[in-house]
């Protein structure tokens, strides 16, 4: 496991995990102040999703079972979750028209997609659990 992306898997799971953090805004129906960044990292978790599987990566379902994980704990409206499932499958569709085989952009573009995941989960992390 690269040093990126396990520091990406550690920051998802504080995202994930924060005691009474990030749950506490999917109870009211304002929306959150993290957002955009949450609607982002689907975005991200899709690309590096396809990405990663087709260069061959041995993590193999990984990225989408986070995806999953983060729709457990923020997507408690069907709405909500329909667009952070959106951005997550429009993100991999749209990496799958442009990459049919793994080359070096591809490696390359996985690579920016886990550290921009990373920056995405940290700040989140960061700056809204408790």
């Amino acid at each position: 496991m690269t040093r990126t992306r396990f520091a990406f898997v550690v920051l998802m799971t504080a995202v994930l995990t924060a005691p009474g953090g990030l749950q506490a805004h999917a109870q009211t129906n304002e929306q959150p102040p993290y957002e955009d960044d949450l609607m982002r990292l689907s975005e991200v978790l899709g690309a590096i999703h396809y990405l990663r599987a087709l260069c061959g990566a041995s993590d193999g379902t990984m990225w989408r079972d986070r995806m999953n994980a983060l729709l457990e704990v923020e997507a408690d409206e069907p709405a909500r979750r329909h667009k952070l499932v959106d951005r997550f499958n429009r993100s991999y569709r749209s990496f799958a028209s442009v990459y049919r085989e793994c080359t070096p952009s591809a490696r390359t573009s996985a690579e920016r997609y886990m550290t921009e995941g990373q920056a995405l989960a940290d700040e989140i992390a960061t700056r809204y659990s408790r």
